[in-house]
């Protein structure tokens, strides 16, 4: 078998073997597929599209790259959720404590920003101390014992993932459905994942821009799960404003405190509820949605909710008095308030442009590598379909550079638009 062979007959639509699959992710992981092949083959993938069945056997191969996880001696289901990516998205740090105070164990390997998308792990780490770098047997024994665990990727997890990833950044495969979903759906089943929640994100702030293209992802990942003999679940969810109020990794950090403690901006708190409850059904706690939720709600109502995420931090090391009082975290030098530069109706609050603006203050990265600023970011005070006054608060920033909060203040100005008739909110889930 030759690796020029199998690129050939993707270049020309043909339908690969499992076998072939198999050969190739093997020899890329290797080494003895070069990276020119590689970037050509996904190159074919992308103009010519997979199977569901081919989709399936490349994220197959991928997830046995390494190591794959076996968590049935540790739970009875082993639970997992992934977004999709968006901007203030924040749903882990809430929706995990939510699951795993309701009795289902749920341990979680999650990822850093890139570009205008912030990272799960980027908001723990401005958490002093929270170590984001377990073993597999640390993060087994943690899940164990207290239900709950949220760490980084293992690098024995999937390494052909993470070659294909770094390769498809590079050579314009980024946007391939077939290679998205088997990167998404590898990691998640060499993590052990029996059952998945997966949250794709739609609209100006997501990497799925319509609904067509996101339902043709959530179809494509629920198959594949299904194909590889997991549970999944898929929700179709808003990402053309900011989720919440606060985008920036100290801020997104405050405002989940604030969430698990009762509070938090409406769409995110409901946001939260509704992706729990979810995850309450997959993981068989109960079969019935509005039961699931109202178990939600009834663990922030009563604190456990918050104590699991306390219980989370101490555990993987973090300082839990920055938790408890969150104003001993890391604050910007400058902070200033922009008011409505007119009085109308919000058309549009363009979450991309607020998530590209916050890589400019230095709370994203431009590309891997970059150091973080966990303390800068925005607190974006409004929604689409609210009625604003000229002169009123619109959002704040939070800046460490005079020149960069300049820069940032007049892009998440152009990000506002405003309408003289009154405009229909979105709804937070499509399907």
């Amino acid at each position: 078998m030759r690796a020029v062979d199998i690129i050939i007959k993707k270049r020309d639509k043909q339908v690969l073997t499992a076998e072939e699959i198999r050969f190739f992710v093997q020899g890329f992981t290797n080494g003895s597929i070069p990276d020119y092949q590689a970037a050509a083959f996904a190159m074919a993938v992308l103009l010519n599209g997979m199977t569901p069945q081919e989709t399936t056997e490349l994220t197959l191969a991928m997830a046995e790259s390494g190591e794959v996880l076996d968590l049935s001696d540790v739970v009875e289901i082993a639970i997992d959720k992934h977004s999709s990516g968006g901007v203030g998205d924040k749903t882990t740090l809430v929706v995990l404590p939510i699951v795993a105070a309701c009795g289902l164990p749920c341990g979680k390997m999650s990822g850093r920003g890139l570009g205008f998308s912030g990272g799960t792990l980027d908001k723990l780490e401005s958490i002093p101390g929270y170590n984001v770098n377990l073993t597999i047997e640390q993060f087994k024994q943690q899940l164990r014992e207290l239900g709950i665990v949220l760490t980084g990727q293992s690098a024995d997890l999937a390494p052909a993932d993470g070659k294909f990833y770094a390769l498809r950044d590079v050579t314009g495969t980024v946007p391939s459905i077939p290679l998205i979903a088997s990167s998404i759906m590898s990691k998640k089943i060499a993590a052990g994942a029996d059952a998945i929640l997966l949250d794709v994100k739609v609209g100006l702030g997501a990497f799925m821009q319509t609904l067509d293209s996101a339902r043709e992802l959530a179809e494509l990942m629920t198959m594949i799960g299904e194909l590889a003999g997991r549970k999944v679940k898929t929700l179709l969810s808003d990402m053309n404003q900011p989720l919440g109020c606060a985008v920036g990794n100290v801020l997104e950090v405050r405002e989940a405190i604030q969430t698990l403690h009762g509070g938090g901006p409406e769409d995110f708190r409901e946001h939260c509820l509704h992706v729990a409850a979810h995850m309450l059904l997959l993981g068989r706690r109960t079969n019935d949605l509005q039961v699931a939720r109202s178990m939600a709600e009834s663990v922030i109502a009563n604190g456990a909710a918050w104590q699991k995420f306390r219980q989370l931090v101490a555990a993987q090391g973090g300082d839990v008095s920055y938790i408890d009082s969150p104003e001993k975290m890391a604050q910007a030098r400058y902070i200033e308030t922009i008011p409505s530069p007119e009085t109308g109706y919000l058309s549009q609050i363009h979450a991309r442009l607020i998530g590209e603006a916050a890589v400019t203050l230095g709370a994203g990265r431009a590309k891997k590598g970059d150091s973080i600023d966990h303390a800068v970011g925005f607190e974006i005070l409004h929604k689409v379909g609210d009625r604003v006054s000229k002169g009123e608060p619109l959002f704040v920033i939070h800046a460490n550079d005079p020149e960069k909060l300049a820069q940032a203040r007049q892009t998440v100005l152009m990000a506002h638009h405003f309408s003289p008739q009154s405009v229909s909110p979105f709804p937070l889930f499509y399907e």
